[in-house]
């Protein structure tokens, strides 16, 4: 059995209860060979992992001796030496050694997640606790995880003693970075903002600052930058550019800045890597990554997030293989395996194109190309340095010629999305069964932590492999039945797909509640997975529903979207 490593991202709470929706990411350990990492596949495992989490018990601290030293040959004698009385430092001086610090704040969030178990109501509100910084604007940047569902958050600035209400301005899931601000002007005097450094080189410096676990006062660890590649970002379910160093953070650093020898911000803290062969793996959300996401809100007033190239693709390392594609000796590329059909690229690209650049960057075999001096980094690094409709220049290789493509560059469309960003979940009720869209968070609700080793294996085929067809596209599934007279016989069924509705496609949940509301038929027939169907009376079915949604306490037969 390999053993599993852990990315938890890092947030500090008030009291030890699990959220469902908090992640973290496990790696192969070092004895397994290097995987080769495609835009799908089942490589990493998402686990849960709660921002709450109990304190751990502190050893009573060492009393200072400072007056009484040991003679080095270890012998038990204490010899006496005079202290000198020096004057203690003054505040401003302490203060001026580390003035970034000032702007680190404490972010305080009381979180109310959704039930997707049952989905016309929310779950138990809960706190944690994380870390955040000021920049310029009167704006204060932390991860989207520390304020995930978010119901009230509040920031409290060092040395003082009172917290200010923040209004979330922002959140990027894929990026882990969310924006905040704060009405009340108090808060702003006496602050300088953080300023932001370039891309630190390895063996750079870092100094992450925050309020972690383990006390009450802003934190300071350091160490230096370790590696600079793609990363999986386990709150986002994306790869993006990311820093590994190995500074310690800890729960409640999330948010917090990473300082370079300069006193400038080269990183946001977000996760780190928990393993009992690793010893302090922490990762950063690098500057480029951060200012496109302060760029992107500036540009369109909102977070529209990191496009990609909607294509799945294949290395092209093997000799043969590039010679029966047609490649000349001197053209080096990668072979698209299948093209996203909501992707822009859907009308110019085609399966087996070998793209051989990007906005006129030569792509390796490999799928990597130049990064800096001796350095490679994967081809996705160039996209997602693109903002959402913004245009590409790609030259592919078709029959032997070479085409090039000016396209329009879109968000990643799932079949089963990573995040509902916010949004309550959608349900319908009738006669009892309870349909829903399924979403990674509904996964990781129903099934827990290891979702993708216990779902449904048709269910976790459709979520690692399978393509929208359409922008609207969902996956509709009969969540639960809630037991009745009208449903005997049917109450076993759980998390089972509708594929059609009296014999027409279930396009996604409105399209299904559309057909159902306007049903004159006699009965109500749902075609499901493995060829099941359940069939019902569409006078009685529709009459049962209102006493069932009244023995239940539901308000409403459906979600409020789709009222409208």
């Amino acid at each position: 059995m390999d053993n599993q490593s852990s990315r938890r991202k890092r947030g500090r709470p008030a009291k030890p209860k699990k959220p469902a929706d908090t992640a973290a990411a496990t790696d192969d350990s070092p004895s397994d060979p290097p995987s080769t990492r495609h835009t799908r596949g089942r490589a990493k495992q998402l686990k849960p992992s709660s921002s709450s989490s109990p304190s751990p018990s502190l050893s009573p601290p060492h009393h200072n001796r400072s007056n009484h030293l040991k003679p080095a040959n270890g012998s038990a004698s204490e010899v006496a030496f005079p202290l000198e009385t020096l004057p203690p430092p003054a505040w401003d001086e302490v203060v001026k050694v580390v003035p970034s610090m000032d702007a680190v704040v404490k972010v305080f969030c009381v979180h109310t997640e959704p039930n997707f178990s049952l989905p016309w109501q929310r779950k138990r509100q809960y706190s944690s606790s994380s870390s955040g910084f000021i920049i310029g604007g009167r704006r204060v940047l932390t991860n989207a995880h520390s304020v995930e569902h978010h119901t009230q958050v509040k920031l409290k600035k060092r040395g003082s003693d009172t917290k200010y209400l923040a209004t979330v301005l922002a959140i990027g899931t894929e990026c882990d970075i969310a924006m905040l601000t704060v009405s009340d002007d108090e808060f702003w005097e006496g602050v300088s903002p953080v300023e932001f450094g370039s891309l630190p080189a390895l063996q750079d410096a870092v100094t992450v600052v925050g309020y972690p676990i383990g006390g009450d006062t802003i934190s300071v660890t350091s160490g230096v930058v370790s590696r600079i590649e793609i990363l999986s970002y386990v709150h986002g379910s994306t790869e993006l550019l990311g820093l590994q160093i190995d500074a310690a953070i800890n729960s409640g650093n999330s948010g917090g800045p990473a300082f370079n020898d300069k006193g400038q911000c080269v990183g946001i803290a977000f996760q780190s890597l928990k393993h009992e062969d690793v010893e302090n793996i922490g990762y950063v959300i690098p500057t480029p990554v951060i200012m496109h996401f302060i760029t992107d809100y500036e540009k369109s007033g909102e977070y529209t997030g990191f496009p990609i190239l909607g294509v799945e693709w294949q290395k092209m390392e093997n000799p043969d293989l590039r010679k029966a594609m047609g490649m000349k000796p001197d053209q080096k590329g990668v072979r698209i395996r299948r093209v996203e059909p909501t992707a822009p690229e859907s009308g110019c690209m085609q399966p087996s194109d070998i793209i051989l650049s990007f906005d006129g960057v030569d792509i390796a075999n490999d799928g990597t190309v130049p990064f800096r001096h001796g350095e490679r980094i994967g081809f996705s690094y160039l996209v997602s340095q693109k903002y959402t409709g913004e245009k590409a220049v790609v030259r592919v290789l078709r029959g032997s010629k070479v085409h090039q493509f000016n396209i329009k560059l879109a968000t990643h469309k799932r079949l089963i999305p990573a995040h509902i960003k916010g949004r309550p979940p959608s349900y319908y009720i009738v006669a009892g069964f309870v349909f829903a869209a399924v979403s990674v968070p509904y996964l990781r609700s129903e099934y827990g932590k290891d979702y993708e080793y216990d779902a449904p294996v048709k269910l976790l085929d459709k979520h690692l492999h399978a393509m929208a067809q359409s922008p609207d596209e969902q996956l509709v599934v009969i969540s639960q039945v809630l037991v009745a007279d009208i449903n005997i016989g049917y109450e076993e069924i759980v998390n089972t797909q509708v594929v059609a509705f009296n014999g027409e496609p279930v396009k996604n949940l409105r399209s299904l509640v559309e057909m159902v509301e306007k049903c004159e038929d006699e009965f109500l027939k749902f075609d499901l997975e493995y060829q099941q169907i359940v069939v019902l009376e569409t006078k009685s079915a529709k009459a049962a529903t209102r006493d069932i949604l009244t023995t239940h306490c539901i308000p409403s037969a459906m979600s409020d979207d789709l009222k409208t």
